[in-house]
């Protein structure tokens, strides 16, 4: 029985209200099954995915002027899934993925929080070139350059569900490793910009990252 504390909130997104039941803080933790730690989840990291992120808000409200139509989105580490919620509302083809055993739950009960439709998520490592997750016009994540070896797995996971012609918004908070995944993505034919978010007052301190654009036509 999982024994982590949890918070309701609603976010302001633009135009839009997000509710979402999150863990209470990052330092809540519960795996009495092992199963994280056999998936390499360990206390210190496993909270992570239960909160909202700076990151996850600025791409959250980028999203709200891209245009969506006739696309299919992919949201990769989408951890509490702020922006895969918010683009459900909307009536987006939005899809998830992340590698945290309790990620699923948490987006299902916010899905019905928000009164959607179910989203399709799949638990998928980086690695793992075999998943059901198809091919997509869109894909879009945020703080995902965590470790070097990182850099690589992502890249290729991306270009495995990748439309030939395809566009990649990742927000970045400035972890140094944005010019070594630009290099990868640009191997496989993608061409990047880095820009700067126009607007962060919804944030509570400056935001010191930037918004990676991978363009392949």
């Amino acid at each position: 029985m999982c024994s982590f504390r949890v918070r309701y909130q609603t976010l302001e997104i633009g135009p839009l209200d997000i509710h979402l039941r999150t863990l209470r803080n990052n330092q809540e933790f519960s795996d009495p099954l092992g199963i994280a730690k056999k998936l390499g989840i360990s206390s210190a990291t496993w909270p992570l995915f239960g909160v909202v992120w700076p990151s996850s808000l600025v791409l959250a409200n980028e999203i709200l002027d891209y245009d969506t139509a006739d696309k299919r989105i992919l949201e990769i580490g989408c951890g509490i899934g702020l922006t895969s919620l918010l683009l459900n509302k909307r009536n987006v083809d939005i899809s998830a993925t992340d590698y945290h055993p309790e990620v699923e739950s948490f987006l299902i009960e916010n899905t019905s929080l928000n009164g959607g439709a179910p989203i399709p998520f799949e638990r998928a490592d980086w690695s793992d070139l075999n998943t059901d997750l198809g091919r997509f016009d869109t894909i879009i994540g945020s703080d995902l350059l965590y470790e070097d070896e990182h850099i690589e797995m992502l890249a290729k996971f991306i270009e495995l569900h990748a439309n030939p012609a395809c566009e990649v918004l990742i927000v970045d908070p400035g972890r140094g490793r944005k010019q070594k995944f630009s290099k990868q993505m640009a191997d496989f034919g993608f061409t990047h910009t880095h820009t700067k978010p126009e607007n962060t007052d919804y944030l509570a301190a400056p935001f010191k990252g930037h918004i990676l654009t991978f363009k392949r036509k």
